[in-house]
């Protein structure tokens, strides 16, 4: 494996050693090589992370806590060990403010359940932005209508950037959470969430970062950030499904109210009345995926091992390249063009469906996402229904590029 923190331009970042630990890219797909450009909905996975999920199936299974009995206590020390390497990952304080979540979805609405049914009331705000996915959308339309609040949004400009002055325009005594996306999972704009905490904080008011498109392909200090939540998911970056974390500020967690009930999240339990178990076992009620986080902290181990500073360097250029080569084709028209960017590239062909440009790209063996993204309200701003969305990881390289473009072309010449 790669231990590298330098640009992705230098001879150390070494992308065929790293494409070789993934099997699935040797896949054919139509007879042809696998180009898989679909990272944002869910990455692949490398070989030691695979042979990681293996080694605790194999010879480490057994349910965690309390047991005392070996392989009840190897688990148990690999789990939490994984929350550890989490807790290096993001920069969090302490362990005990990472809790382990199914991923990015769970983690809002664990904020939700556990802060804002506690915390928000009739007449109270939250502020949101139109870029947010569908899971940092509707679970505050739940609670909002539950309590009687209201929802406010941060508009954007043609380019895909949030308006900063509009963002601060909706404050008000009222404000009572700010729920804001790290980076566009439709655009891959990666919004100034530092400088929106600090305008919330100077306010009272708490901040979640939805960072499922961020943890993967940036740098995240939580610390540096302050926020007050940040959730993401294993999936996304080279790990397991049904597991990510939500990182919250332990006297925040301390003070919300369990999401779910059950075994671990308790001290005593009586049919008069339960006692809660300290955080993180809190907010993780019955057995969790126990081979997932493994997994996840695998995975964490793996991108470290790497250098994010290095995966942000050689994204760069590869969303750079697209950019270029997409922006000349004729007929191909760039969604969301922010000045600054993760490697996500949404475009639509003109006169042709979104949906059929996937599937001809697909008897290329290029694979992309389209569709609304889980963004709707997004696509109403733009005046669009769905675009074909490209989008890279650090396993990519400028030949994939090069093949998505053959590949549009291709398209364009059956409609032609």
């Amino acid at each position: 494996m790669i231990n590298t923190s330098t640009s992705a331009t230098t001879p150390t970042f070494d992308v065929a050693r790293i494409r070789a630990e993934f099997p699935i890219l040797k896949l054919t797909v139509a007879g042809k090589p696998l180009v898989y450009l679909d990272n944002a909905a869910s990455s692949q996975m490398p070989q030691p992370v695979i042979d990681r999920l293996v080694r605790y199936q194999t010879s480490e299974h057994a349910n965690i806590h309390r047991a005392v009995h070996y392989l009840s206590e190897t688990a148990t020390t690999a789990y939490e060990a994984a929350r550890a390497k989490l807790q290096r990952f993001i920069n969090a304080r302490e362990a005990r403010e990472v809790i382990f979540t199914s991923g990015t979805t769970e983690g809002i609405n664990l904020v939700m359940q556990g802060w804002g049914r506690k915390f928000i009331s009739a007449g109270d705000e939250i502020i949101l932005t139109v870029l947010e996915h569908h899971s940092n959308i509707v679970p505050w339309q739940m609670l909002a209508t539950e309590k009687g609040a209201k929802i406010r949004v941060v508009p954007i400009n043609d380019a895909g950037e949030l308006l900063l002055s509009e963002y601060e325009a909706l404050f008000n005594e009222r404000t009572r959470l700010v729920s804001v996306g790290h980076v566009s999972n439709a655009l891959g704009s990666i919004n100034p969430v530092k400088q929106m905490i600090a305008f919330a904080h100077a306010r009272g008011v708490p901040v979640l970062v939805d960072g499922a498109q961020a943890a993967p392909h940036l740098a995240v200090d939580v610390q540096d950030l302050d926020c007050d939540f940040y959730a993401f998911s294993g999936h996304k970056m080279c790990g397991p499904t049904g597991i990510g974390i939500l990182y919250g500020r332990a006297a925040l967690l301390e003070e919300m109210q369990p999401f779910k009930g059950g075994g671990d999240m308790i001290h005593t339990v009586t049919f008069e009345k339960t006692t809660y178990n300290t955080i993180p076992h809190k907010f993780e009620a019955g057995t969790p995926p126990i081979a997932a986080a493994i997994g996840f902290g695998a995975a964490v181990d793996y991108v470290s091992s790497i250098g994010m500073s290095a995966i942000a360097a050689h994204e760069h250029d590869l969303l750079h390249h697209a950019t270029e080569q997409l922006g000349a084709l004729p007929g191909v028209r760039l969604i969301g063009t922010a000045q600054d960017k993760a490697a996500v590239l949404s475009f639509a062909v003109e006169g042709i469906h979104p949906h059929d440009v996937g599937t001809l790209l697909n008897q290329e063996g290029v694979a992309v996402r389209t569709g609304h993204h889980c963004a709707q309200p997004l696509m109403k701003r733009l005046g669009v229904a769905a675009t074909s969305r490209a989008s890279f990881a650090f396993y990519n390289t400028l030949a994939d590029v090069d093949a998505l473009v053959a590949g549009i072309r291709s398209v364009q010449k059956v409609f032609a």
